[in-house]
């Protein structure tokens, strides 16, 4: 029952995105007609006519909306009105880049945030935890665009040690160009997942079971890992999976100042060229993996919490 109301919940929660994402570009100002033409010399009335015929303009809004969804459901987004190609070749093509950026900036706030977390939780008190604390929040109140244009400036331009622009070619090309991007992407999620893994892991030590641990003579490591880290575990991954999941959406800034060819770069040129099409369909993408990540954080909590699970269970 518990996964039938999931499963109907995500379907209710697309249905309803992808009927609000069409209603905002139905609703967008400008005529379509215009962007689809272009030249304003062949705006002829019959020229007209055969483009509202062609894209179902003319018809009611609901019928253009259960259109779109019927094509949606058969995997057709429609074609691009600025690059007269499919939006799903479009997608395609720039979706490897955004994934790779995530993918690496996520390795990048996972490791960095937790050890930096552990450790100030594990030196309490001490002045590496005030340090830690004290530049995570710091870190927290920088704007990705200003953390990307001061790497640029300090280690692309100056030090010349990164690529200033585009996301290179091969694996190891790759991980070298989106470096500095991944951090930028990065920074303040460290933060976060620092702060988080620190709390969680502080209330976990004043708890009767890791006193008693202690009090059998287990080793400090052995109990900081069986039973104050492993109990710590679920809001950390929740915490991290809502980042991930935020991130999807939000490499915007961080293509443009990097001038990666990617799904954030893609969105703001549809945006700015009215091609709708190809918004609709990234901001769907967008919806999309955001449930996708929710959903795998749903599922990997009780394997880490057994009492969420026998809760599941029962």
């Amino acid at each position: 029952m518990v996964a039938l109301r999931r499963l109907g919940a995500m379907v209710l929660t697309l249905v309803i995105s992808s009927f609000v994402i069409f209603a905002g570009m139905y609703a967008a100002p400008g005529d379509p007609v215009s962007f689809l033409i272009g030249n304003p010399e062949n705006m002829t009335p019959e020229r007209i006519a055969a483009v509202r015929a062609e894209y179902h303009l003319d018809d009611p809004f609901v019928t253009q909306y259960l259109t779109w969804a019927k094509d949606l459901l058969h995997g057709d987004f429609g074609t691009s009105m600025v690059y007269q190609q499919s939006v799903t070749t479009l997608l395609g093509s720039r979706l490897p880049v955004t994934l790779s950026l995530v993918v690496y900036a996520s390795v990048l706030f996972v490791v960095v945030g937790v050890l930096l977390g552990i450790w100030s939780a594990l030196r309490r008190g001490s002045t590496a935890d005030a340090l830690i604390t004290g530049v995570t929040t710091f870190a927290t109140s920088i704007p990705n665009f200003v953390v990307a244009v001061v790497l640029i400036s300090v280690f692309a331009v100056k030090l010349r040690w990164f690529a200033v622009s585009g996301p290179g070619e091969g694996f190891f090309g790759r991980i070298h160009h989106l470096t500095l991007p991944a951090i930028a992407l990065s920074l303040g999620a460290v933060a976060v997942v620092s702060r988080v893994t620190r709390q969680t892991m502080v209330e976990q030590q004043s708890l009767d079971h890791v006193e008693a641990a202690r009090s059998y003579g287990l080793a400090s490591r052995k109990t900081v890992l069986r039973h104050v880290l492993r109990n710590s575990l679920g809001p950390i991954v929740t915490m991290c999976g809502l980042i991930v999941a935020g991130m999807l959406a939000g490499t915007v800034v961080v293509e443009g100042v990097f001038g990666l060819n990617g799904i954030g770069s893609l969105l703001v040129e549809a945006i700015n060229t009215h091609d709708f099409p190809v918004v609709q369909a990234i901001l769907l993408y967008m919806v999309i993996a955001y449930m996708a990540v929710t959903v795998i954080v749903d599922l990997v909590y009780p394997l880490l919490d057994a009492r969420v699970l026998a809760r599941s269970a029962s």
